[in-house]
């Protein structure tokens, strides 16, 4: 009984093999195949037939499936691991999100990457290629990775001048391997990728039209910005709040936090309600050499985030200068002295 036990579970097991082999090799010949098996792993897999993973798919079927069974090392809890694989190389594409996740909810209020949305464990060489191919496709290699963060917290800040280009001709594998690159960095790196991918990857690319991603907050503060120019009046200080330093200090929220976002926001007050740095650190519990360091972080932000940002503001000023009242002349001023000044070390 239990000889003919065994032979079952084998028939069983030739039978899903021949099944997913036809299935693979009836598919167009797009080179999935030529891909090694190690291509369709993820981090959190286990049982893997370690033999087989350095050996293309298409090898790996042209072989009978005793053979197979047969390798040193590769039982049948090996074998099933082997299938799984194989049922991935088979989907017509590398899914839209990391295997299992659900998609991220629209208008979702996090601000910040580290959230049971992403799982940098689930992400697969498949589906790493899958991103790298459209940050090429759409001729963002020279983006800096601070750019197209979603929130510039989790970023290291010695990598938020870095190309994009720097990490698309690299492998998951290789990625990992790079020296600084710990479990949180590459999470961040891959968060980068992910949110570039979903935001271009069903778009149409046109011979007449060209695709930019920028952080949201840029679009309307620069057609506001080129309107006001226009303008023979000069914006009144309500306006350069609402459509300055309002975004801006959303802006310093999502890559900063609150804290240092109110920061600012004390800094750029006027009058009686202004609070001095010596105040500013006393309710944070900091020296005020500390206080600067933290201000200064808001001109990094701005360095990497919208570095043209001063080249629009300086007009602004002039116009103010020629014509604006003297509170919207301060507000703009202290704008541009904290956010841009003269010197900004990234």
């Amino acid at each position: 009984m239990a000889r003919k036990g065994v032979a079952t579970d084998q028939y069983r097991l030739i039978g899903t093999y021949e099944r997913l082999r036809k299935n693979l090799l009836d598919k167009p010949d797009d080179g999935r195949l030529d891909e090694h098996l190690s291509y369709w792993v993820l981090p959190t897999d286990r049982r893997l037939p370690i033999a087989f993973l350095g050996r293309p798919v298409r090898d790996l079927l042209e072989e009978p499936f005793d053979d197979l069974l047969a390798t040193p090392g590769v039982g049948q809890k090996k074998i099933m691991g082997f299938f799984h694989l194989l049922q991935r190389a088979a989907k017509e594409s590398p899914p839209e999100k990391p295997f299992g996740l659900p998609s991220p909810k629209k208008n979702s209020k996090k601000l910040s990457v580290g959230s049971d949305r992403f799982d940098p464990n689930l992400v697969s060489e498949a589906l790493w290629s899958t991103w790298t191919e459209t940050i090429r496709q759409h001729g963002f290699v020279d983006h800096k990775l601070g750019r197209l963060a979603p929130s510039l917290q989790p970023l290291p800040t010695v990598i938020w001048h870095t190309r994009l280009g720097e990490y698309t001709e690299l492998s998951l594998a290789q990625i990992r391997r790079l020296r600084t690159h710990g479990e949180k960095r590459v999470s961040a790196v891959l968060e980068v990728y992910r949110s570039v991918h979903e935001a271009v990857a069903t778009s149409t690319r046109d011979e007449n039209l060209e695709l930019e991603l920028l952080p949201r907050f840029i679009p309307p503060a620069v057609r506001w910005l080129v309107d006001a120019l226009a303008q023979e009046a000069p914006p009144t200080l309500a306006d350069i709040r609402r459509h300055v330093v309002s975004p801006l200090l959303h802006q310093l929220q999502i890559d900063l936090g609150l804290q240092i976002a109110n920061l600012v926001a004390g800094r750029l007050q006027s009058g009686s309600r202004a609070p001095s740095v010596k105040e500013q650190a006393a309710d944070m519990g900091v020296t005020r050499a500390r206080i600067y360091q933290l201000l200064e972080e808001g001109a990094n932000v701005m360095e990497v985030r919208w570095p043209e940002g001063r080249w629009f503001l300086a007009p602004l000023e002039e116009k103010l200068a020629a014509g604006g009242t003297p509170a919207a002349q301060q507000l703009l001023y202290g704008v541009i002295e904290l956010l841009y000044p003269e010197q900004v070390v990234a």
